[in-house]
């Protein structure tokens, strides 16, 4: 095996799959096929931005914030670094001190969500979310970019408007929805490319990992 190879940690957009509760499901179908006749085979889908694998922009949750397409390239292409989180409920401050989070850092937490929630036959209410002691911590930092292996940064019963909030209005980038089940804590060269939609409050993306 190549150990320097790119590794896909993106969730593969698919009907039925897990969307956040209330929004819009993803759904796909062919508009044209060459089977019924036409020339080419063509896609159509809809969905909500915040689907699958995606980023947030803080237009999300902060009402004159950055939108998507002006997210700069360098939140999302670079050195990165995978934090494993042993915690059972969420991110803590006391989880991250040691971790000694450095500013314009990029960083990716790995937790059971990857092993678990994404195999489930429906939407995990109970993910492993960051705590909004935790995100303040990650501002505090300088964090430039957060990574999380299920479809909010917040939690479902706690913290998901106040840790959207706090992150957003730092204009820290969140990505959201990874699956790093095959992915070692360590250094990583990551890239992570959202689709660019103009006024968008987040979008779909595809994230690769090299090990460095």
């Amino acid at each position: 095996m190549n150990t320097k190879a790119w590794i896909d940690i993106s969730v593969p957009l698919h009907n039925g799959m897990h969307h956040w509760p209330g929004d819009p499901a993803f759904e796909s179908c062919l508009f044209a096929s060459i089977a019924g006749g036409k020339v080419c085979n063509v896609t159509q889908f809809k969905t909500s931005a915040h689907i699958g694998t995606h980023m947030d922009a803080p237009r999300h949750f902060i009402r004159d914030g950055i939108t998507m397409e002006k997210m700069p390239l360098d939140a999302v292409i670079g050195p990165c670094r995978v934090v494993e989180i042993k915690h059972k409920v969420a991110l803590t401050p006391e989880e991250l001190k040691p971790l000694k989070l450095k500013a314009g850092e990029r960083v990716l937490f790995k937790t059971r969500n990857s092993r678990r929630s994404w195999k489930m036959p429906e939407f995990d209410k109970d993910f492993i979310y960051v705590s909004k002691e935790a995100a303040q911590h990650i501002v505090d930092c300088g964090v430039m970019t957060v990574g999380v292996d299920y479809l909010s940064v917040g939690g479902f019963y706690k913290d998901g408007v106040e840790t959207h909030n706090i992150l957003l209005g730092a204009e820290v980038w969140i990505i959201e929805g990874l699956n790093l089940a095959k992915i070692q804590p360590g250094k990583y060269d990551l890239i992570c490319l959202p689709i660019k939609m103009a006024g968008a409050d987040g979008a779909p993306a595809r994230a690769v990992l090299r090990k460095r």
